[in-house]
């Protein structure tokens, strides 16, 4: 939906939320074992610190909510950032809501919340559908345009239709049939197939276009867009801010804010922590097995890059015979690409424990250690090579931006099946999307990728 038709839409949303709250209060007063009698004004406090609690985190925002996802998410962080709040307030007042009470509010709520935003969606959004339907024409064929194409088709199903693509590369219109003509052509385009949105994603060098496209189209009731070439190869977030008076972009954001930093730092403890004392034994086991297998350390210190640059020293299980990087020639292979890779199904390096090791992914239990220690985390990039980082261009950099992980965004989309040095987009993907959400999903991926064995070799 767009905003013009939306315009009700959070209005109807903070309504339903203030009754529901008001409601699951007197409800959840009412079923405890011990019912209490409540000042109705009470209702009143509850109501605002909720309504101004999901306000604040974009519950109501609609550009913010398109998904059905995005919206569950939005209401479930306030809903639960509210609820601390009250319980604060209840306990620095001395409320009169007993704790099973305030349970029973707290589940109602939420519940009565979720089943009300599937039925408003429905409702409200099913009607305007075709109303709101919006036509979008992107400027630029290449990969800025393409990978913006990919993300409007996860909202199609809200309204978003690309129609094509512009390009001036001759080749591009005539082979592909989704390049609808040249830029040249943008007018004449828009009003035949009734664009509302124009995306501008043409490459850096073809900046001097803009301005005649803008021209072009500058009479036409269509709504135009630039996605500047610099995200797609520098950048992880970039957002508009009003320094001294001028809106300008930051084209050098942090990755990772300072709250988001140490949110992902809990995490990583809170994790980690319980997870190394419950696999000690594990440890034990490994090490013995390594140790009875092959002679040489039970532990294989290898030295990568971390977060900014800075090197370290990885830990894992030793799976390969002792001085297995004298033999590194017998297994390296350069592709049709040009690029090398280091790692095969069938290396002849890999010893029988260290295969079954490399299979259950138990070779990489030590690196909880390096978790705690803070050079890595649960989730991020996988920690490189040097001698691999030394060939890397410029844009690839952007990797090491945020921590590095025991497994990340690409490990969880085809694992060793990828050369680590081809995943950098896959990075960056993380990056640009990052949430301790997106965290969570990787880690329960990664389970389910390893009790298959796909890709760990």
């Amino acid at each position: 939906m767009t905003q013009k038709h939306t315009i009700p839409y959070p209005a109807i949303l903070i309504f339903l939320d203030g009754i529901l709250v008001t409601a699951s209060l007197w409800i959840a007063t009412g079923i405890t074992s011990h019912p209490v009698t409540l000042n109705p004004l009470l209702a009143v406090p509850f109501a605002l610190v909720w309504l101004v609690t999901l306000a604040q985190l974009g519950s109501y925002n609609p550009v913010k909510n398109l998904r059905v996802v995005d919206e569950v998410y939005n209401l479930l962080a306030g809903a639960l950032i509210a609820l601390i709040l009250i319980a604060g307030i209840l306990y620095l007042a001395g409320g009169p809501l007993t704790r099973s009470a305030f349970a029973y509010f707290a589940v109602i709520t939420l519940a009565l919340q979720l089943v009300s935003r599937l039925v408003s969606r429905l409702v409200f959004q099913k009607g305007f559908r075709q109303r709101s339907q919006q036509r979008i024409l992107i400027a630029g064929a290449g990969k800025v345009g393409r990978r913006f194409a990919a993300e409007i088709n996860d909202f199609s199903q809200v309204g978003y239709t690309l129609v094509g693509f512009i390009d001036d590369d001759p080749e591009l219109i005539r082979h592909q049939l989704d390049v609808l003509g040249s830029v040249d052509q943008a007018a004449e385009l828009i009003k035949a197939h009734q664009i509302d949105n124009l995306i501008i994603a043409l490459p850096q060098w073809a900046y001097e276009r803009v301005n005649a496209l803008l021209e072009a189209v500058h009479t036409l009731p269509v709504r135009t867009w630039v996605i500047p070439d610099y995200f797609a190869l520098m950048l992880s977030k970039a957002s508009v801010w009003n320094f001294v008076g001028v809106p300008m972009i930051t084209l050098r954001s942090p990755a990772l804010t300072h709250s988001q930093r140490l949110a992902k730092r809990i995490f990583d403890l809170a994790l980690t922590t319980p997870l190394f004392v419950l696999t000690l034994p594990l440890y034990g086991l490994a090490a013995l097995l390594v140790r009875l297998d092959s002679p040489g350390p039970v532990l294989y210190r290898s030295t990568r890059v971390m977060q900014n640059g800075k090197t370290f020293h990885m830990l894992k299980f030793r799976t390969m015979v002792d001085q297995a990087h004298e033999r590194l020639a017998e297994v390296m292979t350069v592709d049709a690409n040009g690029n090398t890779h280091y790692k095969t199904p069938d290396d002849p390096r890999v010893t029988k424990v260290g295969r079954f090791l490399r299979r259950t992914s138990l070779d990489e239990l030590p690196q909880l250690i390096n978790i705690l220690r803070g050079e890595m985390s649960l989730v991020g990039p996988r920690p490189e090579l040097p001698e691999l980082v030394g060939h890397y261009q410029p844009w690839q950099h952007m990797r090491f931006a945020v921590p590095q992980g025991l497994t990340g965004w690409w490990q969880v989309n085809g694992r060793s099946d990828k050369p680590m040095h081809l995943h950098t987009d896959e990075d960056l993907y993380y990056i640009q999307h990052y949430s301790l959400w997106l965290d969570l999903q990787i880690l329960i991926k990664t389970v389910l990728v390893i009790l298959r064995g796909k890709g760990a070799y």
